[in-house]
C-alpha cells in the first residue's frame, strides 16, 4: 500500500516541488492551498499523471475549523496520514521597518505560519501515534519547511522572522515529545528560492547573488527542496530527528 502525503500549501512554489518529487517516489497526496479546486485541476493532473493518487483539501490552516476538515477528507479517502509535510506559509503584505510595523501584519504572518502549522502538526502527531498503536511498523514522519529566515535577520519583516524563529523550536518540541513513538521530525530551511513569493525581489537578489550573496552562485528552485523533503520522507535519514536541513546554496556559511 502507498504511503500517504499531506503537504500544505502544495499547489505552487516550494509545495508544489515538493509534492512533484514525492509523487515520482511512490507517494500518494494530499494537497492544501487556499484556491478553490477548479483553479488548481491542471496542477493536480500533473501530480497524478507522475502516479499519484491526488486528492484537494482546501482550506487556510490558520483556521481551526479548515485544519480538522483537511484530515477528515485525508482519513476519509485514504485512511492513513504517513508523512506531514507542513510547508503554507504566508509574507508580510507590506514590508515594513520593525520601528513601524503594525500589529494587524504581525498577528496575520502568525496565525499562518507558525500558530496554523503548530496545532497542524499537533492533530496530525496523535492521529500519526494512533496508527502507530494500531501497527508497530507504521513508519510516520512530520517534516516542516521554514527558512534561512529563522536565524537571518530582516529588519523589514521582522514577524516572518520571528514566525520561522518560531518553526525552529516547534521541530524540537515535537521531535522530543514524537520520540518515544519513533516518529521522527525534521526542519528544512531553504535559501532565496524562486517562486511567486520572491517575484517582487528578483532584481534585488540577481544582484545580490551575483555579488556573491551564496557560495553556489545561483537561485535556489523548489526542485532543490523538492528533492530534499523527498529523501527524508522516504526514510533516508532514520537517525536524525530534531535536526535541520539547510537548503540555501551556502548563504548562511560565515565568510571573511
Amino acid at each position: 500500500m502507498k504511503r500517504v502525503a499531506f503537504v500544505t500549501g502544495g499547489s505552487r512554489g516550494i509545495g508544489l516541488g515538493i509534492a512533484q518529487h514525492l509523487a515520482q517516489n511512490g507517494f500518494n497526496l494530499a494537497i492544501n492551498g487556499v484556491r478553490d479546486e477548479q483553479s488548481v485541476e491542471e496542477v493536480l493532473e500533473f501530480l497524478r499523471i507522475l502516479g499519484a493518487e491526488v486528492i484537494y483539501c482546501q482550506g487556510d490552516i490558520a483556521s481551526k475549523e479548515a485544519r480538522t476538515q483537511m484530515l477528515d477528507k485525508i482519513k476519509a479517502h485514504f485512511g492513513r496520514l504517513d508523512v506531514l509535510v507542513n510547508n503554507a506559509g504566508v509574507a508580510p503584505k507590506e514590508r515594513n521597518d520593525i520601528l513601524a510595523a503594525t500589529e494587524e501584519s504581525f498577528d496575520y504572518v502568525i496565525s499562518t505560519n507558525l500558530k496554523g502549522t503548530y496545532f497542524l502538526t499537533q492533530a496530525a502527531a496523535n492521529w500519526m501515534i494512533e496508527q502507530k498503536n494500531n501497527d508497530p511498523d507504521f513508519l510516520a514522519s512530520i517534516i516542516t519547511v521554514s527558512s534561512i529566515s529563522a536565524t537571518v535577520a530582516s529588519v523589514n519583516r521582522g514577524e516572518y522572522c520571528v514566525s520561522k524563529a518560531g518553526l525552529g523550536m516547534m521541530t524540537q518540541l515535537f521531535a522530543a515529545r514524537l520520540g518515544e513513538f519513533n516518529i521522527p521530525v525534521y526542519e528544512v530551511r531553504p535559501g532565496v528560492i524562486k517562486t511567486d513569493m520572491t517575484e517582487g525581489v528578483t532584481a534585488k537578489y540577481d544582484k545580490l547573488i551575483a555579488d556573491g550573496l551564496t557560495v553556489q552562485n545561483r537561485w535556489g528552485f523548489p526542485d532543490d527542496i523538492g528533492k530534499a523533503v523527498a529523501a527524508i520522507a522516504k526514510g533516508a535519514f532514520p537517525y536524525s530527528t530534531g535536526q535541520v536541513f539547510m537548503i540555501d546554496g551556502g548563504l548562511t556559511i560565515a565568510r571573511l
